[in-house]
């Protein structure tokens, strides 16, 4: 798998059609291989005793305010079904945000989010030893306040703003090697499901804290991440009970080439393109003190690249070296072969309460960088602290503080000042965004959590014109955000 991986990454001369044939023939055969090696002759389907002590504890039932799910346990059909390794929910996310000051304009929204999915136990449900077989799909409603009213700025102020659409998103099958030690998933998946995330970064809104905002600005249709999944395949390796190594190979343009909108391109999430180029990434993570009675601090420390096989434009210069905002440019921008990416993460947990395990406090940081002459954001940075059950007997609440950095490449800034000289203008120049986020989540109950947020947006955009501006001369005004947010599930 690895080998094939390396193969399709370096073979940038070999026309598309080649790896398209490549990228379909290693997915087919890697979900065929698990097929083949997972299933067993002959078992029967496995089903929970009443004897069996993990079946008498039924999180599904209790009280209103202490199952774990909305609808609690279906009459017992619910854990029926899970015990036969079948899981079908369903969950809302909902919120309203608004801009009291700044942006392109001042307004609210109201955006929502339901996502359906089902996990089955292949095991469980039909004897497949180490098999599991993952879908979801959303139904996404509302405005997105990012392209709204805050000009399209770069760190979308919301993780769950997207074009409406009722979509697929992940789509895939999971075989587990040797006890668990090798896992290999093959389908529709996403990168921002596994790579370049922060357990900690993801209890905040805005969406550069999930998958962050120097990924979706310079990969083609903002990579493999919400809302748009694509063809590829992974491979993890516990080598230890420390350290964990995963590489995926992924379609390069999650939406296929194309002008406008990508998400629009493929708005139901099921074109499955393979014609985008090759992206590539590979992560190695270390975790130490993880277990429930571990004495030490918990702490992980990941290190990661991707890389891309596509061509990517120079956001400055044409195709013989001449500024882009020349009168005498042709007007067509210098290709560079090939891009990539730098990145590391780290989650440590600083302090937990002696009495309590489930309080503590724990930060997150998040370097990445990428080359500057074929990118808009060449080096990103966050980082944030989350006080985990903040107050006495509020063990599921979470006070988050959160700070993302998003440097604009100098050829990108350079052209903003060629263009000033050209035009004799004196319009803004793409320098930098940055957010600032507080939160608080608050649990009412195990299945229900509102969160109020405040963010604070400093050059949305990066400091681009007004579009209300018929000068051009005022930039987007820095933003202050605030928003409820209501997530349950069902």
């Amino acid at each position: 798998m690895l080998d094939a991986v390396g193969e399709i990454s370096s073979g940038l001369l070999r026309p598309p059609g080649l790896r398209r044939v490549m990228l379909t023939s290693t997915i087919a055969a890697t979900m065929a291989v698990l097929a083949w090696v997972g299933a067993p002759a002959a078992q029967e389907i496995r089903t929970a005793s009443p004897s069996d002590p993990a079946a008498s504890a039924n999180p599904h039932e209790g009280g209103f305010f202490d199952r774990d799910v909305l609808s609690g346990d279906w009459g017992g059909d619910r854990s029926a079904l899970e015990s036969h390794g079948i899981q079908l929910d369903m969950n809302y996310i909902g919120e309203l945000l608004g801009n009291p000051a700044g942006g392109v304009r001042t307004g609210a929204i109201y955006e929502g989010r339901v996502e359906l999915f089902l996990n089955l136990d292949l095991n469980a449900a039909a004897g497949w030893s180490g098999a599991t077989f993952h879908v979801n799909a959303y139904q996404i409603h509302g405005r997105g306040l990012s392209a709204n009213d805050l000009g399209n700025n770069l760190l979308d102020v919301s993780n769950i703003e997207a074009v409406r659409a009722t979509r697929l998103f992940d789509l895939w099958l999971q075989q587990k090697f040797l006890d668990g030690a090798i896992s290999v998933r093959a389908g529709q998946i996403a990168a921002d499901d596994e790579f370049i995330v922060s357990q900690y970064a993801a209890n905040l809104v805005n969406a550069t804290f999930g998958w962050p905002g120097i990924a979706s600005a310079d990969l083609p249709s903002g990579g493999p991440a919400y809302p748009l999944a694509t063809p590829g395949i992974r491979v993890a390796l516990a080598a230890s009970d420390e350290l964990s190594l995963s590489a995926a190979l992924f379609n390069g343009d999650s939406a296929g080439p194309g002008s406008g909108n990508p998400q629009r391109r493929d708005l139901a999430g099921t074109n499955f393109e393979l014609n985008g180029g090759v992206f590539a990434i590979t992560e190695a993570d270390y975790a130490v003190n993880q277990g429930k009675d571990d004495q030490g601090l918990a702490a992980t420390y990941k290190l990661g690249a991707w890389y891309h096989s596509g061509e990517f434009v120079d956001p400055r210069i044409d195709n013989f070296g001449t500024s882009l905002a020349s009168p005498t440019s042709n007007g067509v921008p210098a290709k560079h072969q090939g891009n990539f990416g730098i990145y590391g993460v780290v989650d440590q947990m600083f302090w937990r309460d002696p009495n309590d395990r489930t309080r503590g406090v724990a930060g997150f940081l998040r370097v990445s960088g990428s080359p500057s002459e074929r990118n808009l954001i060449d080096f990103y940075a966050d980082g944030g602290l989350n006080y985990l059950g903040p107050l006495p007997g509020r063990r599921g609440d979470v006070l988050g503080l959160g700070i993302a950095y998003a440097r604009i490449s100098e050829p990108a800034s350079a052209l903003d000042r060629d263009t000033n000289t050209f035009t004799n203008a004196n319009h803004p120049i793409r320098d930098f965004e940055m957010v600032l986020e507080l939160s608080y989540k608050y649990q009412v109950a195990p299945w229900w959590m509102l969160q109020p947020d405040l963010q604070f947006l400093f050059h949305p955009g990066g400091h681009v014109s007004d579009s209300s501006d018929p000068t051009g001369k005022r930039a987007i005004g820095d933003a202050v955000v605030l928003g409820m947010r209501t997530t349950v599930s069902f």
